[in-house]
């Protein structure tokens, strides 16, 4: 069982770079960091975790493929990725540039987590209506896997074009969200993995995310459960469904909140 971790990057949090050294010396697999572009103070939105107020760190929040670019040249083999990258709200021809320009600087470390959003006008903001947002992250990513796979790509939205350079990982893509046939159908189609936020309720879902990729004709789907308040028991319990990584919350905060829990988690590789 890997372990990694995420947290809120922000330019009041732990520097990242000490960050993924402390992680990457204490035997941690991954760093993952999420995305905001900017979050609307009209607030229309509730928060996502049900809180009377937004926590400040969304308003915080560094450019994930900027900042996994300092995780990644502070680092040697520990693996960075979005947690979650937006991708309705991307140009998925910039977006894919940068992210293989960072897969080949890092040696192909990189991992793309990709999720829908929350915000309804943060998306909006975007020229993306909350309701198609699911149609244009799905168009997005099958553009950037395009551009990473073919020499010469082409799809709706540019014509045949060059794009170099190619990843060297691929990089995988994972799916984040609530268990459903809706989100199973797109990993089945053009993602790699799941990733469940906290973790909860994987072995119910497991038989029907097996279904929709065989139904795809694909081999099964990784799972790696995301943002997760790790145990040794939760782990075990995760080894035991065949998981080989989850990934635990770190605190937005400065190093010594942080540094203390990270050797807690560690105490569990």
């Amino acid at each position: 069982m890997r372990l990694g971790v995420t947290m809120f990057t922000t330019d009041l949090s732990m520097p990242v770079a000490d960050l993924a050294r402390a992680a990457e010396e204490r035997g941690f697999a991954s760093l993952y960091v999420p995305e905001h572009t900017h979050i609307p103070v009209s607030r229309r939105t509730p928060p996502p975790g049900g809180q009377d107020v937004l926590p400040e760190e969304y308003k915080r929040t560094l450019d994930p493929l900027v900042t996994l670019s300092f995780a990644a040249a502070a680092t040697e083999r520990l693996t960075v990725g979005t947690g979650v990258l937006l991708a309705a709200q991307r140009d998925p021809i910039v977006t894919a540039k940068a992210i293989a320009t960072l897969d080949h600087l890092s040696g192909g470390r990189v991992v793309v987590g990709v999720g829908f959003g929350w915000n309804v006008e943060e998306i909006a903001n975007h020229g993306v209506a909350y309701r198609t947002r699911r149609d244009v992250t799905r168009l997005h990513v099958l553009a950037m896997r395009a551009l990473w796979r073919d020499e010469v790509a082409e799809f709706d939205g540019f014509e045949p074009s060059w794009s170099w350079p190619k990843p060297v990982s691929g990089p995988p893509v994972y799916l984040g969200g609530a268990a459903g046939p809706k989100l199973f159908a797109h990993i089945a189609e053009y993602g790699d993995g799941w990733m469940p936020i906290g973790g909860r309720g994987i072995r119910a879902a497991l038989p029907a995310l097996a279904e929709a990729c065989e139904k795809a004709g694909r081999p099964m789907a990784r799972v790696i459960p995301f943002g997760t308040l790790p145990t040794r028991e939760k782990l075990d319990y995760y080894a035991g469904l065949g998981i080989e990584e989850a990934v635990a919350t770190l605190p937005s905060g400065p190093p010594d909140a942080v540094l203390s829990l990270l050797d807690e988690y560690a105490r569990l590789l």
